[in-house]
């Protein structure tokens, strides 16, 4: 099994690299050049019905409609974290040039803010509570690019003075700094008290969305663990309960907190695992004087777990979309799964052999062998478009992280693909 892993991810690796990491997204309707060249640009509801069409329709339209292959700085950042994983697990040189090569690249794409700095996403976005423009300083692709750069200071970093950073790393930290500056000055914050916040989507709104702020708190607790004053630490901390404790009484988490936002999916709920499970690692020297918060905060992911894993898995590894329905299946529910079941691996002992089956599942039923994954499996049929980050991004940082983690056989403890 770690042999077919190594091989499809090269395979993925090489067809992404050929294309320059730039492709379509599901998301990205309203790049078309037809659509801006009409009066419904100016429309919320045509922007609405567009974006949903072509995220739903069985075929790609965006050829037809004009939507150019971009690169989407989020997808740079899940790029350059696979490369990082995979540098850690080999020592390889050319998984080094290319992890800096994409982190260069993330650097590059960084919109100053009126308090540090962020990524947005390459397209308009249009969704039920706010429109955000091509470029908006979000804070979901900032915790991405934060991740990475926080982990590039980790393997990229040379020998030195104990407690320094190297001088070709330092522009990673300085931007991860700045990234965490963007979340503390310029995001709005809902629902604040002395032990909870709740951050904004952007700061065009005050939107509560749990895994994007619980991505803000894992941001400010992976960087403020290498560097950064303890008040970071804290907004972590108090990001982190005021999820924990919006928690359902069966374990589940809605979408966010306004009613419009009810409801639970396969990949929305892999972020708020995978971003407590890193908090808790981040904050573990800060914790051990909190015994409280830990406590709180690893009941909630067990119940997490547990609801998690019962239902939005099949036997087989399926990942559904949604906790009620088999279908759809995609690529994006497989890879942010298996991410967070890799980060899930300390607190949870089955989580690895998991992690494996829903790793083979999208490799025997989503993988092209040209090189890529299809975007999702539906009832009658499967949509076969190639989507770069949704898709390609997603399933490269999988594989790269299990394979780091070591692949466990469904036999035992013992056995290794």
């Amino acid at each position: 099994m770690r042999e077919e892993f190594e091989t499809v991810y090269e395979r993925l690796r090489a067809w992404c690299r050929a294309r320059g990491y730039a492709g379509h997204d599901p998301f990205d309707a309203l790049n078309s050049r037809l659509f801006q060249a009409t009066p419904l640009r100016r429309s919320r509801l045509a922007r609405l019905a567009w974006t949903q069409t072509f995220k739903r329709s069985p075929v790609n339209l965006r050829k037809l409609a004009r939507v150019p292959e971009e690169r989407n700085p989020k997808g740079t950042a899940l790029f350059a974290l696979a490369e990082l994983s995979r540098l850690r697990a080999t020592a390889s040189k050319e998984h080094e040039r290319e992890a800096r090569a994409l982190l260069d690249e993330l650097l590059a794409a960084r919109i100053e803010t009126a308090g540090g700095a962020a990524w947005g996403y390459n397209f308009d976005w249009q969704g039920r509570a706010f429109h955000a423009p091509r470029g908006t300083p979000a804070v979901v692709p900032t915790a991405f690019a934060a991740r990475a750069l926080a982990e590039a200071v980790a393997a990229l970093d040379t020998p030195g003075e104990e407690g320094t950073v190297s001088e070709d790393v330092w522009k990673y930290l300085t931007a991860a700094c700045r990234a965490c500056q963007f979340i503390l000055k310029d995001l709005n914050r809902g629902d604040e008290t002395n032990d909870e916040v709740c951050f904004s989507y952007t700061p065009l709104d005050r939107t509560r969305v749990f895994n994007a702020s619980l991505l803000a708190g894992e941001a400010l607790a992976s960087v403020g663990a290498i560097t950064g004053p303890k008040e970071w630490t804290d907004y972590a901390l108090r990001a982190a309960r005021y999820v924990v404790r919006r928690q359902h009484d069966d374990g589940s988490w809605a979408y966010g907190a306004d009613s419009y936002q009810s409801w639970a999916d396969n990949f929305h709920t892999a972020f708020v695992l995978t971003s407590l499970a890193r908090i808790l690692r981040a904050c573990e020297s800060e914790l051990e004087k909190d015994a409280a918060t830990r406590e709180e905060i690893r009941r909630a992911v067990a119940r997490g777990y547990a609801f998690w894993r019962e239902r939005f898995f099949l036997a087989d590894g399926w990942p559904k979309y949604y906790h009620r329905a088999a279908h759809p299946a995609d690529a994006h529910s497989a890879g942010a799964a298996v991410v967070a079941l890799v980060e899930l691996r300390e607190l949870e002992p089955s989580a690895l052999e998991l992690a494996a089956r829903v790793a083979r599942w999208a490799v025997g039923e989503l993988f092209d062998r040209r090189g890529f994954f299809y975007y999702q499996k539906r009832r009658l049929y499967t949509v076969r478009t190639p989507y770069m980050r949704w898709s390609q991004a997603w399933m490269m940082y999988a594989l790269a992280r299990l394979l780091e983690e070591g692949v466990k056989g469904e036999k035992g403890k013992g056995e290794r693909g």
